[in-house]
């Protein structure tokens, strides 16, 4: 009887395994012809395999979602537009199913924004569920809420709300500024790459294939967050028009005169919006040094001081907010005001390292290169020995402002009309032939810069 019992158990144990093993084999096999076909964009014949692994075998692998998001987002494109929202939900169903099936291989920023950014192109639900999306997103983890133009309609439905009047305006300012911060960084980031090839480019160093990759990618990415800048500024309009932010913040202040932070934020929409001729401006900021001395207060202080032509003392002021301040586009911004109040002082080699010191912090702005390259421009007469060395300051001058135009794409047209005048008044290709063996320019005075001559 036992005996027959445990050969009995033994027989199922084996079966059970060999049904396992069969299961396992059949996932492996299945996924392998899905993910195959779906390597080479073979969709038609992946979907059938790749929605069985899917059903059967949900945790075999991340890259099931994975090729089945690009297979959705393929027969989304072709689809017919009574066919595009059912695509839709089946890819968001998709996407909240990687999640739960591979929450450690999921970014919350990216799953998220990509359910708006779906829902708002397709107009599914609601503006306020297309707003949740990217909310959730974007409150749960910004880092990786990637995307300008998802950055963009998340703003975008923001401000509708509030038109609708289920947002308030203040709110609207709040994440006006979290949007705008966002943005800066992702400027930086690629502004910065930007800089560090274009500066072996004008070093004469061939860059390899990577490197160029990596510039054209960034240069792609750098304007696409230009224009969104651009897009959020514009959709934000009247909204923060001195007219609306005045009789806002008087309504507000004797309510939050003690909030440092809502002082802060009030003086430099004001700052901003070129509002400092209102006398609640010099309230805002007296308060505010009051409640919380701090790098906004005293820079504030400074424009203050410089609308009453004390240059001194706005210099003081500004070179305090600048130790003081923590945040590197704000610390940039204080560095930039430093180089502006220099230059009109003619001081210029220190004005120059001001905006170097901006750039440091804000590689994106490119209109620190297009000032240090108007200084260089005016100063061609005094810095060079003879007639050639004079002219060749402009090609110095030329660079700087193709660096600005390169770094920040909102200057483009800007920077290329300035370089292409000041390139015109640079020795010209028989001024190069005439001084054979002369390959770069050493420039004096407080330029201190070598340039490099254009090979004919």
């Amino acid at each position: 009887m036992n005996t027959k019992f445990l050969y009995t158990l033994a027989v199922g144990l084996v079966c059970g395994v060999a049904s396992l093993n069969a299961q396992a084999t059949d996932c492996a096999t299945t996924a392998s012809i899905a993910y195959e076909h779906a390597k080479v964009k073979n969709y038609e014949a992946a979907e059938k395999p790749l929605w069985e692994v899917r059903k059967e075998c949900p945790t075999y692998s991340v890259a099931t979602y994975q090729f089945g998001e690009k297979l959705l987002k393929a027969k989304l494109k072709k689809a017919p537009d009574a066919e595009k929202t059912a695509v839709v939900n089946e890819l968001i169903a998709l996407l909240k199913e990687r999640y739960q099936y591979f929450p450690g291989k999921t970014k919350i920023g990216d799953l998220h924004s990509d359910i708006g950014q779906l829902m708002f192109d397709n107009n599914i639900g609601t503006k306020e569920s297309q707003f949740e999306a990217f909310d959730k997103a974007y409150t749960e983890d910004k880092e990786n809420f990637k995307g300008a133009k998802k950055l963009y309609t998340y703003f975008t439905l923001f401000v509708d709300l509030h038109n609708e009047g289920k947002k308030e305006l203040q709110a609207v300012f709040d994440l006006y500024d979290d949007v705008t911060e966002k943005i800066e960084g992702e400027e930086s980031e690629k502004a910065a790459t930007i800089t560090k090839l274009t500066e072996k480019l004008d070093a004469g160093t061939a860059l390899t294939s990577k490197e160029k990759r990596s510039l054209k990618n960034a240069e792609i990415n750098l304007q696409a967050y230009s224009k969104v800048k651009a897009g959020v500024n514009q959709k934000l309009g009247v909204l923060a028009d001195c007219e609306n932010l005045i009789p806002l913040y008087n309504g507000q202040f004797e309510a939050k005169k003690g909030d440092a932070i809502w002082l802060k934020g009030a003086a430099g929409r004001m700052s901003a919006k070129e509002c400092t001729e209102d006398p609640l401006f010099f309230k805002l900021v007296e308060a505010l040094h009051k409640a919380e001395p701090s790098a906004k207060s005293a820079y504030y202080l400074g424009l203050l001081a410089l609308k009453d032509n004390k240059r001194s003392t706005a210099l003081d002021y500004f070179n305090q907010s600048a130790e003081l301040e923590t945040k590197a586009s704000d610390k940039a911004k204080v560095y930039f005001r430093i180089g502006e109040v220099l230059k009109k002082q003619g001081s210029f080699g220190k004005a120059r390292s001001y905006y170097r010191k901006a750039l440091n912090y804000k590689p994106s702005m490119g209109v620190a290169h297009l000032r240090i390259a108007s200084m260089i421009a005016s100063s061609a007469n005094n810095c060079g020995d003879d007639v050639f060395s004079k002219r060749a300051v402009y090609w110095l001058a030329a660079n700087y402002a193709n660096r600005a135009g390169k770094i920040d794409p909102s200057l483009k047209s800007t920077a290329a009309q300035t370089a292409a005048s000041y390139n015109a008044k640079a020795p010209s290709k028989t001024d190069i032939f005439n001084n054979p063996g002369v390959t770069s320019v050493k420039i004096g005075c407080w330029i201190g810069e070598t340039v490099r001559v254009p090979k004919l």
